[in-house]
C-alpha cells in the first residue's frame, strides 16, 4: 500500500451506526485482537483489556448505559476496550492512569483499522455511564471502560462528514492563536 492509498483506506473508514446485527466471527474478532496487540504501548505493559459482549440482554443494558444508542443493541458485537490502570501504574505511578488510557485509546483504534480492512463497520461509543458499564460487565475497581466498539456489517453512510483541514490544528514551535480576519 502505498501513501495515497493509506489516505484513502482511512478516509473510507466511518462511523456505521446501522447494523444487520449478526455478530462477527470467531476469526474476525482475534483478527481484531492481532491488530491491537501490534499497537504501540506505554513501556510495552499493553494496558488495556477486552471485554467482548454479543449476548443480546448485556448488549440491551449496555445501550441503556448509553443512553440509548441503539447502534449498540443492534450490531450484535461489542467489544468494551478498557483501561487497566494497575499494569501502567505499577511502573509509571499516577502518571500511569493517563498511559493506560492512551494505551486503550490506541489499541481501539488499531481494531477500528483492522476491521475497516476485514470490510467490517465500527462505531466508536464513548458516551456511557462509567458505573453503569462497569456493572453490567462486572468490571474491577482498577479497570476504567474508554469505549464501546461497536463491530458488524452495516449501512454505512453515502459520505463521511466533513473534516477540519490539518492547518486547523497545526502550531509551530509555540502555541498561535488563529488570525482571524
Amino acid at each position: 500500500m502505498d501513501s495515497s492509498e493509506f489516505l484513502h483506506f482511512l478516509a473510507t473508514r466511518v462511523s456505521v451506526r446501522e447494523y444487520d446485527g449478526d455478530c462477527i466471527s470467531e476469526e474476525d474478532a482475534e483478527y481484531l485482537l492481532t491488530a491491537a496487540s501490534k499497537a504501540p504501548s506505554a513501556g510495552n505493559l499493553e494496558a488495556w483489556d477486552v471485554v467482548i459482549v454479543t449476548d443480546p440482554g448485556q448488549l440491551e443494558m449496555l445501550s441503556d448505559a448509553a443512553g440509548n444508542q441503539h447502534q449498540i443493541r443492534d450490531s450484535g458485537c461489542v467489544f468494551c476496550v478498557c483501561a487497566n490502570y494497575v499494569r501502567s501504574m505499577s511502573r509509571y505511578g499516577d502518571r500511569g492512569i493517563m498511559f493506560a488510557v492512551e494505551d486503550a485509546t490506541i489499541a481501539a483504534t488499531y481494531m477500528m483499522l483492522a476491521a475497516h480492512a476485514r470490510r467490517l463497520h465500527t462505531c466508536w461509543i464513548g458516551a456511557f455511564d462509567d458505573n453503569e458499564v462497569k456493572g453490567i460487565l462486572d468490571l474491577p475497581a482498577h479497570i476504567r471502560p474508554v469505549t464501546l466498539l461497536c463491530v458488524g456489517k452495516g449501512e454505512a453512510p453515502a459520505r463521511g462528514p466533513e473534516r477540519m483541514a490539518p492547518s486547523g490544528h497545526t502550531h509551530y514551535d509555540i502555541w498561535q492563536a488563529p488570525i482571524v480576519p
